[in-house]
């Protein structure tokens, strides 16, 4: 296939750096390039994969016709699926495709060149390390939630209390913008943990947790992690009527 050069590394270092490069292809294919990537999976076409270079492109194309392949192929065809769901669906679908596809590509090499255990195992606390292009694409990556966690905790936990403050500015600006929790100012972390800790985010899934910002969809009142949704506290005081991206899509199309 065009784009792809034999390339076989060796080391740990080196299929860790092969692994990080074939990723940021895909991920530039379901992100910045996102547009592009949509047209060129055509349903009309024949089965198509989706693959990540070493040199951080990507590209849609047909599977190897050498069997077996040099390289374990990315899952077969991805663009059957394109029109049947929501696109945003469809992305976290590819993306999964994707992770898998990776490792399996890594642990290829692993096993080619002999990785022994200490190496299989360091291998794969490097590749942990990284956000998984799924988490990347929902926008549930785990770093950023700490990052964000970690440089303004305080900040946040304050316009979170704020928000459900009934006289507050941001009660009467935006009064679902918060954690999910009654209108009790006095309540303790633990008894709100104890009470919403089957709420569950409506894009990463994951429970609540009283140390992070939450935000409510006036359409369908689910709650969302704000770093899943990309609202921050501060921007969340200037919505007015927050729409998810599901319901935002909706609306967009028919």
């Amino acid at each position: 296939m065009d784009g792809s050069q034999p390339y076989n590394p060796r080391t740990v270092e080196e299929v860790f750096r092969d692994f990080k490069s074939r990723r940021t292809g895909i991920i530039k294919a379901l992100t910045t390039d996102v547009e592009v990537f949509y047209q060129q999976c055509d349903p009309e076409k024949e089965n198509l994969c989706l693959y990540g270079f070493p040199n951080e492109q990507w590209e849609v194309n047909l599977p190897a016709e050498e069997v077996p392949p040099e390289l374990p192929e990315p899952a077969l065809g991805i663009n059957f699926a394109r029109d049947g769901m929501p696109e945003k669906d469809w992305l976290a679908l590819v993306a999964v495709h994707g992770d898998v596809w990776l490792l399996a590509v890594a642990f290829y090499f692993g096993a080619r060149f002999g990785f022994d255990k200490a190496d299989r195992k360091r291998l794969f606390n490097m590749i942990n390390d990284l956000p998984t292009i799924f988490e990347v694409v929902s926008g549930g990556a785990k770093n950023q939630v700490k990052e964000k966690s970690a440089m303004s905790n305080h900040s946040s936990s304050k316009s979170k209390s704020n928000a459900k403050a009934k006289g507050s500015e941001q009660q009467s600006k935006f009064p679902k913008a918060s954690t999910p929790k009654d209108d009790d100012e006095e309540g303790s972390d633990e008894e709100d943990e104890e009470e919403h800790g089957d709420t569950l985010c409506g894009s990463c899934g994951e429970n609540y947790a009283s140390d992070e910002f939450w935000i409510c969809c006036d359409i369908c009142e689910r709650w969302f992690h704000g770093s899943c949704v990309k609202i921050t506290p501060a921007r969340a005081e200037h919505i007015k009527q927050y729409k998810c991206p599901d319901c935002t899509n909706k609306r967009a199309r028919p």
